[in-house]
């Protein structure tokens, strides 16, 4: 199937991306994928315990130490509209002398490598790190920007990308950065 032109490829939504009726939402888990507080712990309460347990097989089977950054996984989407949820663990925000934004950009190839592999039509992203990993929002926005929009003219899945915030701020950076 071809892919539509780029420019309606990306997306901006500000709210809940809990309720956001795409093929998968991407989680900004932490390395421990047993869930956590902010965006991890609104997917976890949202989509309830299957979520959860496929996180604890994982982590048993596959990530023993932790999902190190970087890296991506996907899980069922349990109770949510997505059918799956893709967990990533972004870097923690140390300054940016510590390899944070190549980190963050292979956080976001990562999920779209396997939104790609599993020919999942439309995904979801949340701000990867900007919560209390402390990755200032500027920078974050411009780098995920350019990362999603490359990955999107060199590949036909996912079809669509939304980028969902949370604040006024964020959904002020984002616009800015995806005007043509």
């Amino acid at each position: 199937m071809p892919a539509p032109p780029l420019s309606t490829r990306v997306q901006l939504v500000q709210g809940d991306i809990t309720r956001q009726p795409v093929a998968a939402i991407v989680n900004a888990a932490n390395s421990s994928l047993l869930g956590g507080g902010e965006v991890d712990g609104a997917i976890h309460r949202a989509g309830g315990p299957k979520i959860l347990e496929e996180c604890r097989f994982l982590r048993a089977r596959k990530y023993p130490s932790g999902l190190p950054p970087g890296q991506a996984v996907a899980t069922t989407g349990g109770n949510l509209p997505a059918a799956f949820v893709i967990q990533t663990a972004g870097p923690v925000w140390h300054g940016g002398n510590q390899h944070e934004a190549e980190e963050l950009a292979q956080c976001y190839q990562s999920c779209l490598k396997i939104a790609t592999a599993r020919e999942f039509e439309s995904v979801a992203f949340p701000g990867i790190s900007t919560g209390i990993y402390g990755y200032p929002k500027p920078a974050a926005a411009a780098l995920v920007v350019r990362e999603v929009r490359q990955w999107l003219a060199a590949h036909a899945w996912p079809q669509t990308v939304t980028f969902v915030v949370f604040d006024e701020e964020s959904q002020r950076l984002y616009e800015r950065k995806l005007k043509p």
